[in-house]
């Protein structure tokens, strides 16, 4: 999973002359969901947001000192599967992407998952429409945008081998040096069998 975060002074998604999601200042989220992703990756990254500091203290004014709870701010959620694009030469390869059916309900869950963390949700929590023709206007403020990627441990599920997988695995090692020897010891011997007839022909043919 993959978040491009952009720190805003305002924030918002049109369709046509349609709005769906507004934000005075806070965070626009553009996410890409990659065909990987699992609800391990929603609730990591979810995490992740609502800790990012990237404001300022509301108390102390120190920056880069404060999220988005402490500052109470709003976060606008974009689905973009194009952050899942390879290039291939310079055409743009989008199968790290989940198909859409997929991704959408992964989505929808991100959502879910990000408003339980976020008190007053309802006002604070906006979306983008999955699946549609958007125009996204972003006024950054720095401007500051940062790229986090989930982490591939979390896709990758790592499986220690016990001590019986550990001497299965000998054993088949140990077989598989068994037969190789079986069969160079038959090559060996068809050699030696073949020698010996063709001396014997040269006998015969001598007397």
């Amino acid at each position: 999973m993959r978040a491009i975060v952009q720190k805003v002074t305002k924030a918002s998604v049109t369709i046509g002359e349609r709005c769906t999601g507004a934000i005075e200042k806070g965070m626009c989220v553009l996410l890409g969901i990659s065909t990987k992703d699992t609800e391990k990756e929603i609730e990591w990254m979810a995490n992740k947001l609502v800790k990012l500091r990237i404001f300022d203290n509301p108390e102390t004014g120190k920056p880069w000192d404060a999220d988005l709870l402490q500052c109470k701010l709003g976060i606008l959620v974009v689905s973009q599967f194009t952050l899942q694009c390879v290039l291939k030469g310079n055409k743009p390869d989008f199968h790290g992407a989940m198909r859409a059916e997929d991704s959408e309900k992964m989505y929808n869950k991100f959502c879910e998952v990000l408003r339980s963390k976020i008190p007053n949700s309802d006002t604070l929590v906006q979306e983008g429409e999955f699946g549609a023709f958007m125009q996204v206007h972003i006024q950054n403020d720095g401007p500051v945008t940062i790229p986090i990627d989930s982490p591939e441990s979390l896709a990758v599920q790592k499986v220690k081998p016990n001590k019986q997988n550990k001497q299965q695995q000998n054993n088949k090692q140990q077989k598989n040096i068994q037969n190789k020897n079986n069969k160079q010891q038959d090559k060996d011997t068809d050699s030696t069998e073949k020698a010996v007839e063709a001396v014997a022909e040269d006998l015969e043919k001598k007397l």
